[in-house]
């Protein structure tokens, strides 16, 4: 078993997305292929980095070189499976690290992280190549809260979203003038930028893009149904919704969602996985946003893609560390 390669599965993170990266984590290692990989479960916290032992024990991680010190020597890992959602691994904090000691993982470089991870900065970029979104209005922690500007500039109803956190947190959707101080209180709590957009009526479509077996493949369109008002975070994580893969939308709809998913994927020279997040008006797909760790729970989507398209989770992951090893090679 000389050959297998030893894998930092990191998982944890900084941010509200805590427990869905560890159970995300979980999911990576117990899949993993034994014949290929020795899977290493690593906790990312502010207060600590660590390697979680079978027995419960912790054995720091040292900073320096990302190696572990053992009983019977010191542990060096060959690439890194990115499970962390959030802060500080989808937002470039982590592929900057990783890029400086000359270590490979498995998600986006640190640039095509910052820029997804920042929202008002992916859409303006995106715009620029044709890629339809809601119309927006930009608000700052200490600014003041004009609601006129922002009804002129959006209408109701409209969403108020954290600019920089997970797609779960600090949302809310508002339909009246009033409630709006409230929903900038909440994102607030999130993010000290708030990105205030449309509220688009229509379907929500989510398609994963991403590397597989050396080329860029586009999954199977999921379309979201949620119980709440919009796809929050019980919605996602509480059973609040249903999840239909494939999307029930014609042909040419689910085409013009391939095309421009696999588009905003090139052009941003992603690596790894990604999934969009689209809002069909009138067949045409609007950009919510792309996330670059997503869910990689039995149930999260992009597995539930992946296997729609036959591809197992040993298969998805496999490739994922495959592609990174190559990157680096």
């Amino acid at each position: 078993m000389g050959s297998t390669k030893k894998i930092a599965v990191i998982m944890g993170g900084y941010s509200s997305e805590y427990e869905i990266s560890l159970k995300s984590g979980e999911v990576v290692c117990k899949w993993l292929d034994r014949d290929q990989y020795d899977p290493y479960r690593i906790l990312i916290r502010r207060d600590k980095w660590v390697m979680l032992g079978d027995s419960g024990r912790e054995y720091p991680v040292s900073r320096h070189d990302f190696s572990v010190e053992l009983e019977d020597g010191t542990l060096r890992f060959d690439c890194v499976f990115n499970a962390i959602h959030g802060t500080p691994g989808e937002n470039g904090l982590m592929q900057a690290y990783f890029e400086l000691i000359g270590m490979p993982q498995t998600s986006c470089g640190f640039y095509q992280a910052a820029v997804t991870f920042n929202k008002r900065d992916l859409l303006g970029i995106l715009k620029s190549a044709g890629v339809p979104a809601a119309r927006s209005y930009h608000l700052d922690r200490g600014q003041e809260l004009n609601q006129q500007a922002i009804l002129d500039a959006v209408g109701l109803p409209c969403f108020v979203k954290a600019n920089r956190a997970g797609s779960s947190f600090g949302v809310s959707l508002v339909r009246e003038a009033s409630g709006l101080q409230a929903a900038v209180e909440n994102a607030l709590k999130e993010d000290d930028e708030i990105l205030i957009e449309a509220a688009l009526q229509g379907t929500e479509v989510s398609v994963g893009v991403i590397r597989y077996q050396g080329a860029t493949r586009v999954l199977p369109i999921t379309e979201i149904v949620s119980e709440n008002d919009f796809f929050d975070y019980q919605a996602k994580y509480e059973g609040k919704s249903r999840e239909i893969t494939p999307a029930r939308i014609p042909e040419d709809t689910a085409e013009k969602v391939r095309e421009l998913a696999a588009r905003i994927y090139d052009r941003l020279r992603m690596t790894g996985y990604s999934r969009s997040e689209f809002i069909l008006v009138d067949g045409e797909p609007h950009l919510l946003e792309v996330n670059t760790t997503p869910g990689l729970t039995e149930a999260s989507i992009l597995p539930q893609q992946a296997a729609c398209a036959g591809i197992s989770l040993t298969e998805l992951f496999g490739s994922a560390i495959a592609d990174a090893l190559d990157k680096n090679g």
